[in-house]
């Protein structure tokens, strides 16, 4: 039997389906993008309430975005069974993947998925990758991957010749929902809202 990693995690979503949410009146849905980062799932910010709040604040711009009153929901996770992009074993498994993955594209007469825009955030390869992953797990009787976990580099270096950027995290992707232990709306301290 597994055992229990349970955390607590970030989203950013609209008020109103964060009061909804930990209202239990509806739940997250699972994003199944194709350029999902971490494949397909129900995405948080891992200790980081503030990019939770920043992503929604961003996405409000968006002139079709349905997001009008940024706001951030807390939710308790049992990471259980995780594909933990920080442990170099779990960096072969995506590795061996992708090796997978190239080949039944070459067997399909199809082409690779490639991960576009700025600073590659559509990542449709990636995201092909670990469905692929997902997939051969499956078809192969292995135990399924709960949540994923990964590292991301991203934005401007925080200095001249920084390899640390301004918006580096680490995110939890929760491909099996019954993990998502319970919500609730983070306090909002000084320590939580620095992006004002």
């Amino acid at each position: 039997m597994l055992s229990r990693s349970l955390v607590l995690r970030y989203h950013g979503c609209d008020l109103s389906t964060a009061k909804r949410v930990v209202s239990g009146e509806i739940d997250l849905y699972k994003s199944e993008k194709p350029y999902d980062w971490l494949g397909h799932g129900v995405y948080f910010w891992e200790d980081s309430f503030d990019r939770a709040l920043q992503w929604a604040i961003d996405r409000a711009k968006y002139s079709d975005s349905k997001l009008k009153t940024p706001a951030v929901l807390g939710a308790v996770i049992d990471l259980r069974n995780c594909l933990n992009l920080i442990d170099s074993y779990c960096l072969k498994l995506v590795e061996g993947a992708y090796s997978d993955y190239v080949k039944l594209c070459h067997e399909a007469d199809l082409e690779l998925c490639v991960n576009k825009g700025k600073s590659m955030q559509a990542r449709y390869l990636d995201c092909a990758v670990f469905e692929t992953l997902h997939r051969l797990r499956e078809h192969n009787n292995l135990p399924a991957f709960d949540t994923v976990r990964g590292f991301f580099v991203e934005g401007e270096p925080l200095y001249e010749g920084a390899q640390v950027r301004n918006q580096d995290h680490i995110q939890i992707c929760v491909r099996n929902t019954d993990q998502i232990l319970g919500y609730f709306l983070p306090k909002v301290t000084t320590y939580n809202t620095h992006v004002f």
